[in-house]
């Protein structure tokens, strides 16, 4: 018996308790540069614990077009650190998130699937269960913003069974 996960639109409500939809619609923004510009400021954060660690600015290179349905086996995390992606080509890009149900596993009854519009960006929070990028097009570049120093930072969880994901 697989669990069937259905895909819902991304939006910072409700991907609000794993991290930050990245995303200038609906969101704040002053003038800058003499007018020129409308900085959208810190819309994300980003978190990174550790000695000796720190941030990067990273592009991810998806090779392999994600097709519907799919069927996942294996979740990971990053215990030490935030992990920011967005899409530099306004593709969109599928988010498959869980819930912790303790310190060392998701929660495999609670796994959530979002699809990006191709304009927003997510950051998952430090600890946030998440599968690794997919998206529908390849070749697709990312800009990814995350730990990238200060030792291993990065959990992988097998599921007990796959989880097909599907509209």
């Amino acid at each position: 018996m697989h669990t069937v996960v259905r895909i819902q639109p991304l939006t910072k409500a409700a991907f609000a308790k794993f991290g930050d939809v990245i995303e200038c619609e609906e969101s704040e923004f002053f003038p800058i540069n003499d007018g020129h510009t409308q900085r959208y400021h810190a819309l994300s954060t980003i978190q990174c614990e550790g000695e000796g660690s720190s941030v990067g600015i990273t592009i991810f290179r998806n090779v392999i077009t994600t097709d519907l349905p799919l069927k996942i086996s294996m979740l990971e995390r990053h215990p030490y650190g935030s992990q920011s992606f967005i899409p530099m080509a306004r593709q969109k890009f599928l988010i498959i998130v869980a819930l912790a149900s303790n310190a060392d596993q998701p929660d495999e009854q609670h796994i959530y699937a979002f699809e990006s519009n191709g304009l927003q960006g997510v950051t998952y929070a430090k600890g946030v269960w998440h599968h690794p990028l997919l998206s529908y097009e390849s070749p697709s570049d990312f800009l990814v913003v995350d730990r990238i120093s200060g030792g291993e930072n990065c959990d992988v969880y097998q599921l007990s069974s796959p989880c097909v994901i599907n509209y």
